[in-house]
């Protein structure tokens, strides 16, 4: 891929989780009911990034798990070789508000199979899904309820979201396949 230009670097990332913390926080009324289930892999750093700022906000730490959705993905064929990362959910969903996270929602598809996984924990009271970059095309109906940055791409382009605990680096790309 070739990087085409920063969309995000540091300071940016940390103030739109900062400011997406506030909406969650405003959203809900408060934390008290709010559980984060992060997709792996990037989606997990993002849930670790919101928990972070809701605790310094409201002093509360939230519940939080993770899980691998390759199981429910519908894009994936028979021949697929898929590896399952597992799933790491020690707390319950039913009656709560469950916050699935991601770093940047394309399709929708992924969306789609981690709320087929939500829904086999259990009956929560809702589900909202958080997006750190929304780049549009979408081939099934779903949008993100908090979204740190709306990017419109072309097919062509890519989003590539770097994390500290992973690359080095706090920043967001745009880049050409």
């Amino acid at each position: 891929m070739i990087i085409k230009g920063k969309l995000m670097d540091a300071d940016g990332m940390k103030n739109t989780f900062r400011r997406l913390a506030h909406q969650i926080i405003e959203k809900n009324d408060g934390i008290g009911n709010v559980v984060l289930i992060g997709i792996k892999t990037r989606g997990v750093t993002v849930a670790r990034r919101i928990r972070e700022e809701l605790c310094a906000i409201e002093g509360t730490l939230v519940p939080i798990g993770e899980f691998d959705i390759a199981l429910y993905r519908d894009d994936l064929g028979e021949n697929s070789d898929i590896a399952f990362l597992g799933s790491e959910i020690d707390f319950g969903v039913d009656g709560k508000t469950v916050l699935i996270c991601d770093d940047v929602l394309y399709t929708g598809r992924t969306v789609r199979a981690a709320i087929s996984e939500v829904m086999q924990l259990g009956r929560p009271k809702n589900i909202r899904f958080l997006a750190l970059i929304d780049r549009g095309h979408r081939e099934l109906p779903f949008r993100a309820d908090f979204t740190g940055k709306s990017v419109p791409t072309s097919h062509r382009e890519g989003i590539m979201v770097h994390f500290v605990e992973n690359d080095g680096e706090d920043s967001v790309y745009i880049c050409e396949k």
